[in-house]
């Protein structure tokens, strides 16, 4: 370990009963105990043009040591503001496709707060598996949440239930809600859950060979891609109203004919109160302080409500019948084996467990842990058990898989606080908000304006991750821009197009299995990331690598200088003068 990362070596916990009393007194009634000596102010203080901000030196909190009760707190709260944007949007988009009435949907949000809460947890605490040397968890502040990229599965899986009868629909042709779809999609998504337990005993190295950037970057692209779609129908007013022509031909009110301040979609008055969210974001990056930035997203859909509810888009009706309390399996599922959401959902925990490599490594990066060796490798196989162990019991929980999240790195980056007390902060705060079902009410009655100017952020800051990933690949070489352009071939234009697929096959007979089956490979195909993902691991398999692009001459000189000579000599045969040197 570099003297740079090194850091003071965890002192066990003394059990001498005097000296515990003595320690936990000494926590909660000195300065030092409860405020410390960390500059509040200048995680509070803004960055206010022509006013010269004074730099303050933060100590850096390591992952073992001890921290103040208040600063644990604030930033604990911190964490959860970060990652809450993100915890929510998952089941608010899932109960949308499936028509999941208002309680349901109040269910499932104040579940996955509970949830990541409590699988946050695991991942933190790092439990070593009896008589082997594996571990679960991490042992850093690795927080997870709902997965965005189950979202693209269940938006492609659900309508199709709904044209085979696995969902049902009134005689007027009006989708009901569908909990049994739902429940096959958390069935399937806990038996797949088995791929990324399996691959979290395979080394990293392997793991990254099979899986390079090249494959990763454009399925993770491909999930911020479609998911924007969503976000700009509601950014519009709704998804549910979107295109759907009313009787006087114009499009049909949003969200409904009754609701407070209804109107077409696509209305000024939306795009603008959409718009208020994304402008609040800007101005929280450029002139906010270290705190709101790193909330910057929960910020902006904080203002966005205030416009709302001062401009009369809320209906309180929701929040006044939800229950106050709230927990997991208030509500339950029938689980089931959803057979053609099985492919697309081994590359949900595929993408997974490769977004887990990336984000524990920057983790380690910004906690000033080592990022190679074998403690490194032994946090990675820790995630990765964690992960898949959690997506399996996050389904058992009624909500769909959790992957590890990224934003959380810039918070410590931030604050250089990579104490893990802070960490079991966050995870308290979330169960709370989830408890406390008033809370999820009030989110799900947000009006899908606000919600969708958030979303689009969220989304296309997946896409972007993605780019960056690509771009990561420095050079890109010719082998390197022909695998991305076929996976992204399909990739895009099931994106685009997502329904090119649909009259493929044309199978009308008795045999459920085969039509099964054939709806698999329908899945697959009209999933964008799914198709590029497949894709781009099969020519990255097929296609050789490059022996070299060849040799560059540098100078001017009658001797030619050449950059790269291995194994290939080059005799000086060309007059300095000559057109072909020139």
């Amino acid at each position: 370990m570099s003297e740079l990362n090194a850091q003071p070596e965890r002192k066990p916990l003394s059990l001498n009963p005097k000296a515990l009393a003595t320690r936990i007194v000494k926590k909660f009634t000195t300065k030092e105990g409860i405020i410390g000596s960390y500059s509040y102010a200048a995680l509070f203080t803004p960055d206010i043009p022509f006013l010269q901000k004074k730099d303050v030196y933060q100590p850096f909190f390591p992952l073992h040591g001890e921290m103040p009760l208040l600063l644990g707190a604030i930033l604990g709260l911190q964490h959860s503001l970060a990652m809450l944007a993100g915890v929510i949007t998952p089941p608010l988009i899932i109960s949308n496709v499936a028509n999941f009435d208002t309680e349901i949907t109040q269910y499932l949000v104040s579940t996955s707060l509970i949830v990541s809460g409590l699988l946050s947890f695991v991942q933190m605490i790092r439990i070593k598996v009896p008589y082997t040397k594996y571990y679960i968890g991490t042992g850093l502040i690795s927080v997870v949440g709902t997965s965005f990229a189950t979202i693209t599965i269940i938006t492609g899986a659900i309508p199709q239930m709904y044209k085979n009868g696995t969902c049902p629909t009134a005689a007027d042709g009006t989708k009901l809600p569908c909990p049994d779809g739902y429940g096959g999609i958390l069935g399937s998504a806990a038996i797949c859950s088995l791929l990324e337990i399996a691959m979290s005993f395979v080394p990293a190295k392997i793991l990254q060979s099979m899986f390079p950037k090249l494959v990763t970057g454009p399925v993770v692209l491909l999930i911020g891609a479609s998911l924007i779609e969503d976000g700009f129908k509601n950014w519009g007013g709704g998804s549910n109203c979107y295109g759907n022509a009313g009787t006087d031909g114009y499009y049909s009110v949003c969200p409904n004919l009754g609701a407070p301040k209804a109107a077409v979609w696509g209305s000024s008055k939306y795009i603008g109160l959409g718009f208020s969210v994304f402008a609040t974001i800007v101005i929280c990056e450029r002139f906010g302080a270290p705190i709101m930035k790193s909330c910057a997203v929960i910020c902006g859909l904080l203002v966005g409500c205030i416009i709302a509810a001062a401009c009369g888009y809320f209906s309180p009706d929701g929040i006044k019948v939800a229950p106050a309390a709230s927990f997991i399996w208030v509500h339950t599922f029938k689980l089931t084996l959803y057979g053609p959401a099985i492919l697309p959902m081994l590359a949900v925990y595929m993408v997974c467990a490769m977004e887990a490599i990336g984000d524990i490594t920057a983790t380690c990066d910004v906690s000033r842990l080592p990022v190679e060796g074998e403690e490194y490798e032994s946090r990675i196989q820790g995630g990765l058990l964690a992960d898949g162990f959690n997506g399996c019991i996050a389904s058992l929980m009624t909500i769909t898989p959790v992957s590890t999240f990224a934003q959380n790195n810039g918070v410590i980056s931030i604050t250089k606080c990579a104490n893990k007390k802070v960490g079991y902060w966050n995870c308290f705060f979330l169960v709370v908000m989830g408890i406390f079902s008033k809370f999820a009410a009030a989110l799900v009655s947000i009006p899908n304006p606000v919600l969708g100017g958030m979303t689009s952020f969220l989304f296309t800051s997946v896409a972007v991750s993605g780019l960056a990933i690509i771009a990561s690949l420095n050079p890109i070489t010719r082998r390197d821009r022909f695998i991305l352009t076929c996976s992204l071939l399909f990739g895009f234009g099931a994106t685009l197009v997502p329904d090119w697929f649909s009259y493929f096959f044309t199978y009308e007979g008795d045999n459920h299995g085969l039509k099964g089956f054939l709806d698999a490979i329908v899945l697959v195909l009209e999933t964008g990331f799914a198709v590029a993902g497949f894709l781009g691991l099969l020519m990255n398999l097929i296609i050789p690598g490059e022996k070299g692009d060849g040799d560059t001459i540098t100078g001017e000189s009658t001797e030619l200088e050449v950059s790269s000579t291995e194994n290939y000599p080059i005799k000086n045969e060309v007059e300095p003068n000559s057109k072909e040197f020139e």
